[in-house]
């Protein structure tokens, strides 16, 4: 089994995605507010270089099969700052989606071993769910 040394960067790296993650969402329930949305996701985008270091993310998102989610996601945080927050955000999601759906088995296998909340994703009808995008990436 590996094991995941975690340090003091990547706690703090940790820390600014979930700091990333809440400011969004805050923006978002504050009707788009493109301020918390921008700060959003200048705390994510820091907090997840952090964590898995500059050359790591600086690859993965340079990576050839990751640059349509790179794009999109660079255009959308400039909608965003500009102005459209609406607009930029859907443009974000969309490159969030096509960067992160490898993790998809990942996440599923995770979601799926919280104390409180697994037992909601180990019913038959929502396992069946996630089995079937379980290892596929969304085309692209």
């Amino acid at each position: 089994m590996m094991s995941f040394e975690m340090n003091d960067r990547k706690k703090i790296g940790l820390g600014l995605t979930g700091f990333g993650v809440l400011f969004s969402f805050l923006g978002i329930i504050f009707f788009f507010d493109k301020g918390l949305l921008a700060m959003g996701n200048i705390l994510f985008f820091s907090g997840v270089t952090l964590t898995i270091g500059l050359k790591s993310s600086a690859q993965f998102f340079m990576k050839r099969s990751n640059f349509k989610g790179t794009v999109s996601f660079g255009v959308g945080f400039f909608l965003v700052v500009i102005g459209w927050p609406i607009i930029g955000m859907i443009v974000e999601t969309y490159g969030f989606i096509i960067l992160f759906s490898g993790f998809w088995p990942t996440v599923s296998v995770f979601l799926q071993k919280i104390p409180l909340f697994g037992w909601i994703f180990q019913q038959p009808f929502v396992r069946s769910f996630m089995d079937r995008y379980r290892g596929k990436r969304v085309p692209v």
